[in-house]
């Protein structure tokens, strides 16, 4: 019988970790399909690579969740992989979410029944908080990607748009295939560029100036301003 691979394996622990997680996870990928994604899958993964209970439960303390935010950061490193294939300089702004979407979307198709079973995972009430994160996480990456640079409150706008998109978007491509998937996004895409382009013609800080102004001159007379 094949011993256990301790901790205290003479590889040093970060390493060790690292390379059990991810053999972990391609058990888990494996068997996902059969037994969905939970506390059972992931000890039959944790099994299959000779771990004890009790090293499960320092590599993978949340259970489930641990193997679900590996499994979605996986995905998002293969996205990124084909992205890096793409000068995103030769695309418009709307032209490069839709293709880094598309390459977060196939990436994630790769372990398609697999990717289900996580989706479902994480729609459950009490996982909504990790897929909520693992989304921001993604839509982070996908906008680096394709160059904004933005620092004030236009950073955290475009990742919870993008957020909301990548949701329901993940999940059309996994349940209803890659065309359908890839029609919502368009369509999402161009309602978001039609928002922008109204944005940019309203003053959305005049009722703010106006408030400042009248309180100005509530303290220091009409003059002040």
């Amino acid at each position: 019988m094949t011993e256990a691979p301790h901790l205290s394996n003479d590889a040093p622990q970060g390493d060790w970790a690292d390379r059990m997680e991810q053999a972990v996870l391609d058990a888990a990928v494996e068997r996902a399909p059969g037994l969905g994604w939970n506390g059972r899958m992931v000890r039959a993964a944790c099994a299959a690579n000779g771990l004890s209970r009790g090293d499960e439960e320092l590599l993978f303390p949340n259970g489930a969740r641990d193997l679900a935010a590996l499994l979605s950061r996986r995905h998002d490193d293969r996205a990124m992989a084909a992205l890096g294939e793409v000068d995103p300089k030769s695309l418009k702004i709307r032209e490069r979410i839709a293709r880094a979407v598309s390459a977060r979307m196939e990436a994630g198709a790769a372990d398609l029944e697999a990717t289900k079973r996580c989706a479902a995972f994480l729609a459950l009430p009490t996982n909504v908080d990790l897929g909520l994160q693992l989304a921001w996480e993604t839509a982070d990456l996908l906008w680096n990607w394709a160059g904004d640079t933005a620092t004030d409150w236009n950073h955290y706008s475009k990742r919870a748009i993008l957020s909301g998109i990548l949701i329901p978007a993940l999940t059309m491509r996994w349940f209803d295939g890659r065309e359908a998937a890839d029609a919502f996004v368009a369509r999402r895409i161009e309602n978001v560029m039609a928002f922008e382009k109204w944005k940019a013609g309203k003053d959305f800080d005049a009722p703010l100036r106006k408030m400042t102004d009248a309180l100005s001159r509530m303290r220091y007379g009409a003059k002040a301003g």
